[in-house]
């Protein structure tokens, strides 16, 4: 019987079955010998030891389309960057550390911005404005009244999808209005930093209609691109492509060279100016990392 990994705590491993019943199941020790961790998304070949209570042993990881580090994945299709439009106030410099590191993961991103109930439809279509340019839709949501969460429902059928974002900005809280049997734990703003008390602990994915998984992941605020050189950086920011023609050197980083067709779009306003700005910043944090 197949099935698909959707939790691992403590050396079980939870795979819900071909036959709609949730299996507790132990990885064979051949998978240890070899080194292969099984990872929730995984597909799997199990048998059944028990039906009552449901138990079985993992005997086959079947092919994988791909696998992430962090958070441990398999087989992802496309994953939703969420923050909130106001408390916590977007963090654009966190936003495009996600979009950069999702870009490295080759996996299609939409944007989606909660708690739009707090907040006036001018707020997001200025940052839809920034993010249109490099091919991110983006969605304005509220977990809170429902709004927009049909458009959210339409994306995320027949896929496995992985939220990502900041603690604080409602990705349980989407979870929960996705899914009700979720029950995940929600947290509130912490009043003395403005950052969200993290609640989500482990990996797990939660099956919706449609054939639809989503996982909720831990936040975290750094930028993971290990092996990355930094001229490589600019190709993780789209919107630069069209302008790089005008770009008076081959190989321009669009940094400090002369007549530089990236820099020329940003005064023009067809790039979006925190978007360039974090660039720079990324651009000089990866350099003084392979300096040091």
């Amino acid at each position: 019987m197949t099935g698909k990994i959707i939790k691992g705590v403590g050396g079980f491993y939870y795979v819900y079955a071909d036959d709609g019943v949730l299996y507790e199941c132990r990885a064979k020790g051949v998978f240890r010998s070899r080194g292969i961790k099984p990872l929730v998304g995984d597909d799997v070949r199990i048998s059944v030891l028990r039906r009552d209570p449901p138990e079985g042993n993992i005997d086959e990881i079947l092919s994988r389309k791909n696998a992430l580090i962090r958070p441990s994945v398999a087989n992802v299709d496309q994953a939703l960057v969420v923050f909130a439009v106001r408390d916590p106030e977007p963090n654009l410099n966190l936003l495009d550390r996600f979009l950069v590191t999702l870009w490295r993961m080759e996996l299609p991103v939409r944007i989606v911005f909660n708690k739009a109930d707090l907040s006036e439809e001018a707020a997001v279509e200025a940052i839809r404005a920034v993010y249109a340019p490099a091919g991110y839709p983006v969605l304005s949501v509220s977990a809170y009244t429902g709004q927009g969460m049909d458009e959210v429902l339409a994306c995320l059928k027949g896929k496995t999808t992985v939220l990502a974002g900041p603690s604080g900005v409602g990705k349980s809280s989407l979870t929960n209005f996705l899914m009700p049997d979720a029950h995940m734990e929600t947290g509130g703003v912490s009043e003395k930093i403005r950052r969200g008390r993290h609640t989500t602990r482990h990996s797990e994915l939660f099956c919706l209609e449609d054939g639809a998984y989503i996982m909720d992941t831990p936040g975290f605020s750094s930028l993971y691109v290990d092996g990355m050189e930094p001229e490589e950086l600019k190709d993780c920011f789209p919107e630069f492509a069209p302008y790089e023609d005008g770009c008076r050197f081959q190989g321009c980083v669009h940094i400090g060279e002369r007549d530089c067709g990236v820099k020329e779009a940003v005064k023009a306003g067809k790039i979006g100016a925190s978007r360039y700005d974090n660039y720079r910043i990324f651009y000089t944090e990866q350099k003084n990392k392979r300096r040091y």
